[in-house]
């Protein structure tokens, strides 16, 4: 296994300059894959400014003042992906990961009421040991006994301190979603309708606030809300894509 990343072999998301040293950090194994992620202390580093050095997000991290998803985490390369909740108890604030409507992870500051929940998509639904049902979700997470209705694709609120499902949301037409992969990643639309294609990958057709259509497959469709009612707050720009004149307005 490779312990390095060169700058440039980075993902371009991270948003890291060119000239800024020759290696980047490189993320822990962890419940997101490391092209899909922001390590710790780019966060702290890069995106926060709480720290000007890798060696000073060491210290503030060893004080385990900062938490993932509830839990208190020391690793500075662990892997943060969408939807996770970072909090910093020392000052009562709290970020979740998102998409802005670029495609970028942007740390978006919440409430810390928002911050008792998140949002994960289901990836899997099976029957585990002793025939217990369980879904698989895109955080690593298995949670027994879930409500029966939820299926694959689908997305559920989970309550962070407790880890159970509170509520979820159905992968359908008239669900908003938010794109987590391809040229449309971060744009937030309500689906129109899906398209099977046998041998070859589902497409979803999606319509934004703005009265864009684009199409995605539907591996990259993330349900956060119904209608025009997302059960997370978006960053700015509320994923609407912009085009090149708007932009400069």
């Amino acid at each position: 296994m490779r312990k390095h990343l060169k700058r440039l072999n980075a993902p371009k998301h991270w948003m890291l300059d060119k000239l800024g040293g020759v290696f980047a950090p490189k993320p822990s194994p962890g419940p997101h894959k490391s092209r899909e992620c922001l390590p710790l202390c780019l966060i702290l580093r890069n995106r926060l400014k709480y720290a000007l050095t890798y060696k000073e997000v060491t210290t503030i991290l060893m004080q385990r003042v900062v938490k993932v998803d509830g839990k208190i985490r020391m690793d500075k390369c662990y892997p943060c992906g969408i939807m996770d909740v970072v909090s910093i108890e020392k000052s009562d604030e709290h970020f979740r990961l998102i998409y802005d409507n670029k495609g970028r992870f942007v740390v978006h500051r919440i409430e810390a009421i928002e911050a008792q929940y998140k949002l994960c998509k289901v990836k899997s639904k099976k029957l585990g040991d002793k025939g217990v049902p369980c879904v698989g979700l895109h955080d690593g997470r298995t949670i027994r006994y879930p409500d029966p209705l939820i299926k694959e694709g689908d997305s559920v609120m989970v309550d962070i301190a407790t880890n159970k499902i509170t509520d979820f949301v159905k992968f359908d037409v008239g669900a908003l979603c938010m794109i987590t992969g391809g040229r449309n990643a971060g744009r937030v639309g309500v689906i129109q309708r899906r398209e099977k294609h046998i041998g070859s990958f589902e497409i979803v057709h999606l319509k934004d606030a703005a009265g864009q259509e684009f199409a995605t497959r539907a591996t990259n469709v993330f349900a956060i809300g119904t209608g025009s009612k997302p059960m997370i707050s978006l960053p700015k720009g509320k994923g609407i894509k912009l085009s090149i004149v708007d932009e400069r307005h």
